[in-house]
């Protein structure tokens, strides 16, 4: 799992913020760098692609079962996708660096799709689950840290098309992990059961596909499975806000690479270990829904501190302890809203249900990210400030949309010991 977990995080960064870095490190212009964000889209469609991994067997000779299959490819598309980049000027070829970073981004979302469920379908019970969630966050993590930090020392160095053909090559650990990973069986039953009723490519076989896994979803938690929607939607949105324009920040403060790649690796790794132990301690000690609402609140405090390091400057100090806050607060809350998710899909649309919530994750944050660049140009045109305008923008970030997260997980909670308390009355009136 902490393999697999690596194999995801590799190439997140890299068609993410640490794109834009490169980009901006290229003198590409502020807005297309926000709008080239547009191409972690790709995420938000996660429930299509594992509405294909639930449904159709991978072309995949030797026996690696649908799982493992499917892994295998989309892990050999993303290891060629990157390699592609490293192949790509955005000086002069900057509509075929995104035309590869969209192919890998694809290649990534269903990678990301089948390790989701692979590791909710090898989990035998919470408990677990949530010690395989945390070795997922850990090498996810660490793999984040590694594409947004020493990836900088690297392009400093050997340039930037040589370190990001140097992670294309480090996808060979997950490819590793999935030929010596074993295939889970705990669906089997059930995916043969529907195999049975609805065989493969019949109309009702691709209704269910499209359909089954909503109504599956809705039909387990009613009317308050829109809320969870929203408030899955919402509860990464500050950070989203901010993805795009905080590496040109950076650039525009007068950090150097070596500076940022260092402070990320000395202070930024601990601190993101530390926030991944510090949330499964807290959800497995205080339940999930505490460790959401702990998360909501420490998210946009961090994205708020971003704010300091424009009046301050270069200093690192100051960046060291933002940097450090920030991981800390984003590992916890990533680790806990994982966690919480992770409880919430059904035998059989293992897949599709996690993507379906991960989408939605991602639907509201990777849209809006795309205008970030012009929104904080905007605020330079009417301060006449390039920083003061980074600043007001993360305020903006960390109040506008960390604030409506935060009552929308209090109103969750809300609902889920409603619901739970009703559950217990029954049980008990059943007794």
């Amino acid at each position: 799992m902490l393999a697999l977990g690596f194999s995801s995080g590799l190439p997140f960064l890299l068609i993410g913020n640490t794109l834009n870095y490169w980009l901006g490190d290229s003198h590409v212009d502020l807005a297309v760098i926000g709008f080239a964000s547009w191409i972690g889209l790709t995420y938000s469609f996660k429930f299509i692609w594992g509405a294909v991994v639930d449904n159709i067997p991978p072309p995949m000779p030797g026996g690696l079962g649908r799982r493992r299959g499917w892994l295998l490819i989309a892990q050999i598309i993303v290891a060629a996708g990157l390699f592609g980049m490293a192949t790509s000027d955005p000086k002069l070829h900057l509509a075929v660096l995104v035309a590869f970073g969209v192919a890998t981004a694809l290649a990534a979302a269903t990678q990301d799709t089948v390790i989701d469920a692979w590791r909710i379908e090898s989990s035998a019970d919470t408990a677990e689950l949530d010690l395989m969630t945390s070795a997922y966050s850990l090498g996810y993590r660490t793999s984040n840290i590694l594409t947004g930090s020493v990836i900088l020392f690297m392009a400093q160095g050997i340039g930037w098309p040589a370190a990001y053909a140097a992670f294309a090559a480090s996808m060979l650990v997950g490819l590793i992990a999935t030929v010596m990973a074993k295939e889970p069986a705990k669906a089997d039953g059930t995916m043969a059961d529907r195999a049975m009723k609805m065989p493969a490519f019949s109309p009702l076989r691709i209704v269910d596909a499209v359909f089954g896994p909503f109504v599956a979803f809705f039909k387990t938690f009613g009317p308050m499975a829109l809320l969870i929607l929203l408030t899955v939607t919402t509860y990464h949105l500050c950070d989203y806000l901010r993805g795009p324009v905080i590496n040109p920040f950076y650039v525009q403060v007068g950090l150097t690479k070596p500076l940022v790649a260092g402070i990320r690796l000395s202070v930024g790794l601990p601190a993101s270990m530390i926030g991944i132990a510090a949330g499964g301690f807290f959800a497995a000690r205080f339940g999930h829904m505490r460790a959401l609402l702990v998360g909501g609140l420490l998210q946009p405090v961090a994205v708020a501190a971003f704010a300091i390091l424009a009046t301050t400057g270069p200093d690192p100090r100051v960046f060291a302890s933002i940097m450090a806050a920030d991981d800390f607060c984003m590992s916890f809350a990533g680790l806990a809203l994982v966690a919480y998710i992770s409880t919430l899909t059904s035998l059989g649309y293992t897949a599709t249900q996690y993507a379906l919530l991960t989408s939605a994750l991602a639907w509201t944050g990777k849209f809006l990210k795309g205008f970030s660049g012009e929104w904080v140009k905007g605020l330079a045109h009417s301060s006449h400030d390039l920083l003061h305008a980074y600043a007001t923008y993360f305020l903006y970030a960390a109040v506008g949309a960390g604030v409506p997260a935060l009552l929308l997980v209090l109103a969750l909670t809300y609902v889920e010991r409603r619901r739970q308390a009703g559950g217990l009355a029954t049980s008990a009136r059943t007794s």
